[in-house]
């Protein structure tokens, strides 16, 4: 069991607590008792530091296709919410925020969307002088095409196009029937 206390800028102390019980660790999903699984349901949102919130927002909106949502009034610093795609974007304005700008590397860290026209994403890509690299993944007769670009502060993001490779391994359908009909159908893994 570890704790770990985290100050945020304002001073304000959080922690938290975490724990794991080595004993009842085991070897693979199917073993894991049903009280031992963490409830989560999906992916919230993604925050990122950034030099212009403005450039930003215009960035989350005309390429990606996010709209701009409500951010709580009782923040001091400059920021911005965004929502689409089942997912939140979350701008934390700082003017010396660091630029992660680079070569575009499909190998580092990265956020992903599956999308249905690439080719819309790239021009306006292109329209907005934003450069990116394209890649080509296929195993076992599935194609995925993908994108690689940078945001205004260099984060890498990725959009992919055709079949995603991990579906073919995810039992998705056990997946959607246990998080949509109920707890009291069979977990999917």
């Amino acid at each position: 069991m570890g704790k770990e206390i985290v100050r945020a800028e304002s001073g304000d102390e959080s922690t938290f607590n975490w724990s794991s019980d080595s004993s009842s660790s085991a070897s693979s999903y199917e073993e894991h008792d049903m009280n031992s699984r963490m409830p989560l349901l999906a992916l919230n949102h993604v925050s990122y530091v950034c030099k212009s919130v403005p450039k930003s927002v215009e960035f989350y909106q005309q390429v990606l296709g996010f709209d701009l949502i409500q951010r709580p009034s009782s923040f001091q610093f400059e920021g911005a919410w965004l929502f689409n795609h089942g997912i939140g974007i979350h701008l934390l304005g700082r003017e010396d925020a660091a630029s992660n700008k680079g070569k575009i590397n499909p190998k580092d860290n990265h956020i992903s969307f599956q999308c249905t026209d690439m080719d819309l994403i790239m021009q306006r890509l292109n329209d907005m002088e934003i450069e990116y690299a394209t890649a080509t993944v296929e195993e076992g007769g599935v194609t995925v095409d993908q994108l690689f670009f940078h945001d205004p502060d260099g984060y890498s993001t990725a959009s992919s196009h055709g079949r995603e490779l991990a579906t073919e391994f995810a039992p998705l359908k056990k997946l959607f029937e246990f998080l949509f009909k109920g707890h009291d159908a069979e977990p999917p893994y």
